[in-house]
């Protein structure tokens, strides 16, 4: 039956929240009978449609969106199918004459937006859109010559001195009227999850899904670990990053949320370095809208010629956490295990991947987008470009990155490497980053047997160095 005051439609995206939800607050003010919808639409997303990790995420934090609205009040309606299609068919169904969203951020977001206006725009339907979940805006923020930065540190000065991004709206206070209720999927039809087998049957231990989960994460990272953060947040064993990642991807929480929660704690280089850090999100979103094929051509272009190897049993070995350097390999097998992988790590297993083994960096933003649970496309793409040395702000190809060497600095104590890789955790030490260069008597006594519990080095690290500069001063000449 159809309300006599025609309703408004909610429409969900990647702002699966309450709090500080401008589309959600538009709705509000309406006055009208609101019907929240999400749209599961893969083919919108393509070529880039949610990996296994994300979509185990998805389902549970649309579960959790579920039960806050029903605290309003509302339910959430799910529909699969072609995104305008299936407004289109509420809107017929609902009778209603609004829709309030908000705008997306990256390329296929962007497209689909624009289609849903010019179809709303055909019936007459009124679309409440707001701005997507940035910090500043794209384009909001430019050099002096009125143009985008590539360079993250002027970027990030402009962001500081720019004015503060707004206070974040509150979640209603009561109950709101709802509109009709209309048929629609059920999260299980979606099949989201894994089930033969249940490879994340372990993950509810490591993650907490959904608005109530991103704002304990924050609290507990700004009571606990913020002070510490500048000096521990490089050393992968202690729990000193805020893990804010696959909440803010999923907008569970804002940018502006966690920007002045973060404001309000003591100045301190935490503080300072943890904005940053979120900064580089800004940052990497605003080069996704400058360069819309950022996830597949290098910013610079030169290294289109790059002689990448074909490898796909070194490929496999980095996948599976079996290269035989503990670092990459504890890396690797956490982000399996969690779907998550500490940052620093991430960069040296980033980096082994595309110097070390000379694999493209391709590959590995592909098995990252897949595994993550935090697979955000622009912060994936920019960073992996970071490390291969053709995106924007790019540490230089030649920085090659010794899994050694980062093992012993970061990983003192081997207690990172010990958790992931249990095969080497009674090897000492002096030896647990570099197992090949233990004595016989000591992996014997250690119970190792190279080559068979523990796998031997898929390349010798020295060896690699000089084949990587190699390549990159063919490309250069």
């Amino acid at each position: 039956m159809i309300s006599a005051r025609p309703p408004v439609l909610l429409w969900f995206r990647r702002d699966l929240r309450l709090g500080d939800n401008a589309a959600l607050s538009a709705a509000a003010a309406s006055g009208r009978p609101i019907i929240a919808v999400h749209v599961l639409d893969p083919e919108a997303q393509a070529p880039w449609r949610d990996g296994a990790a994300s979509r185990w995420w998805l389902h549970h934090s649309l579960s959790r969106l579920d039960q806050s609205l029903d605290r309003l009040g509302l339910s959430l309606l799910l529909r699969r199918g072609p995104t305008v299609e299936v407004l289109t068919q509420v809107i017929k169904e609902s009778g209603a004459d609004q829709v309030a969203w908000t705008r997306g951020i990256d390329p296929a977001a962007q497209r689909q937006d624009d289609a849903v206006a010019a179809a709303l725009a055909k019936r007459g339907v009124t679309a409440l859109s707001r701005p997507g979940d940035l910090l500043f805006e794209p384009d909001a923020v430019l050099s002096k010559a009125g143009t985008p930065f590539r360079v993250f540190t002027p970027f990030w000065k402009a962001c500081l001195k720019a004015p503060a991004p707004t206070l974040p709206l509150p979640p209603p206070a009561k109950p709101l009227p709802a509109g009709p209720r209309l048929t629609g999927d059920t999260l299980a039809d979606w099949r989201l999850q894994p089930s033969r087998p249940d490879w994340a049957a372990a993950w509810p231990e490591h993650w907490q899904p959904g608005e109530a989960g991103a704002a304990r994460r924050l609290t507990d990272f700004l009571n606990g670990a913020l002070p510490r953060y500048a000096a521990g947040r490089d050393h992968p064993a202690q729990e000193l990053t805020s893990r804010l990642s696959p909440h803010l991807h999923f907008g569970e929480i804002s940018p502006r949320q966690v920007f002045h929660a973060a404001m309000t704690a003591a100045p301190s280089a935490g503080r300072d370095r943890f904005l940053a850090e979120l900064g580089w999100r800004a940052f990497s979103a605003h080069l996704l809208h400058q360069f819309p094929d950022l996830p597949r051509r290098p910013l610079r272009p030169e290294f289109e010629r790059m002689a990448w190897r074909c490898d796909p049993a070194g490929l496999r070995a980095w996948q599976r956490g079996q290269t035989g350097y503990p670092l990459v390999d504890a890396g690797m097998r956490q982000l399996w295990a969690t779907g998550w992988m500490h940052n620093r790590v991430r960069m040296v297993a980033a980096s082994f991947l595309v110097k070390d083994l000379l694999i493209s960096w391709r590959e590995g933003q592909d098995w990252f987008w897949d595994t993550l649970v935090d697979a955000d496309l622009a912060s994936n793409a920019a960073s992996w470009q970071w490390v291969a040395g053709c995106g924007a702000d790019a540490a230089p190809f030649f920085r090659i990155f010794n899994p050694v060497l980062q093992g012993e600095k970061f990983d003192p104590d081997g207690a990172y490497v010990r958790r992931w890789c249990p095969e080497l955790a009674a090897l000492p030490d002096r030896w647990l980053h570099r197992p090949w260069q233990a004595p016989s008597d000591i992996l014997r006594r250690c119970g190792i047997d190279l080559g068979k519990s523990y796998p031997l080095p898929v390349v010798d690290h020295d060896l690699a160095r000089h084949r990587a500069l190699a390549a990159f001063t063919q490309l250069r000449d």
